[in-house]
This record gives structure tokens, C-alpha cells and sequence, in this order.
């Protein structure tokens, strides 16, 4: 079984943001805090090795992590 590089809630977050979510509207649709919300953008971003929002979805588009 292919292990996900990131968590449930991680890879959660991603696939609202590629919606075009806020991170207000994630964590009120989570019902988690903006700030849990940017940690797990963040962490996610550290685990891909990339800067930016936009290259974490690009390399998780890239790993099958998440689809459009």
C-alpha cells in the first residue's frame, strides 16, 4: 500500500484550497482555527520541500496526492 507523505487533515486542506477555499473558509468548514488551518498548509509545504502554496499543490498533483 502507497503510504500518503502527508496526513488525512493535511491532504484535506489542499484539496479545499485547490477549490479555491480561503483559509477562513477551510477552517470554518474543518472546524479547526485559521491559524491549525496554516499549520498544516505549512507543515505540508515543509514535507514536499517546496516555498509556497503553489508549489505544494503542483508537487502533490505531481505525487498523486491530489487530483483536480
Amino acid at each position: 500500500m502507497n503510504k500518503s507523505i502527508l496526513t488525512k487533515r493535511e491532504k484535506e486542506v489542499f484539496e479545499l484550497l485547490i477549490k479555491n477555499q480561503s483559509t477562513k473558509e477551510i477552517a470554518k468548514f474543518l472546524d479547526i482555527s485559521e491559524k491549525t488551518v496554516r499549520n498544516h498548509i505549512s507543515n505540508a509545504m515543509q514535507k514536499l520541500g517546496v516555498k509556497g502554496r503553489a508549489g505544494a499543490v503542483v508537487e502533490l498533483l505531481k505525487l498523486g496526492e491530489i487530483s483536480l
